[in-house]
């Protein structure tokens, strides 16, 4: 029987790292724009995505409900984003970028390529493709486990 040790577990380790780069990111967007990470999350995917439910922002950035709807509700609060009538389901709403938002999305930008270019100006080229590729697989991997299959 194999003995698991936690620092040789891609899981674990995946997981650190992960952390690593969230907690990086989330003090230089608190800093410089009054955002936490769900925030961060939601603006960039509306400004890429556009209109969308907040039970679609989930399924997009695979948090929760309720760490959709703080962030949600923060961004609100801040004129950053609208909220409107769902016309495919009247029970939910769609959320937008107000100008505001996008303004912010426009200066987050360009700070989050730099951060990703600070992370991994380590790394050649074709490493950082063999990364985006082996994280590609990984996420098929686990949709694939929660469909059961």
């Amino acid at each position: 029987m194999s003995t698991l040790k936690l620092d040789e577990f891609l899981p674990y380790r995946l997981s650190i790292a992960s952390n690593a780069v969230s907690d990086a990111v989330a003090t230089a967007y608190r800093t410089l724009f009054g955002l936490r990470i769900p925030e961060w999350r939601l603006v960039t995917v509306l400004a890429e995505g556009g209109a969308m439910s907040q039970q679609a922002l989930c399924g997009r950035t695979r948090m929760d409900k309720v760490t959709v709807s703080r962030a949600a509700i923060a961004l609100a609060e801040r004129g950053l984003i609208v909220r409107a009538s769902n016309p495919g389901d009247q029970r939910s709403h769609l959320l937008t970028l107000s100008p505001e938002g996008r303004a912010l999305y426009k200066q987050v930008a360009p700070k989050a390529l730099e951060l990703e270019r600070r992370v991994f100006a380590g790394f050649t080229a074709e490493e950082r493709a063999q990364l985006r590729s082996m994280l590609d697989r990984i996420e098929e991997s686990v949709k694939q486990l929660e469909a059961g299959a």
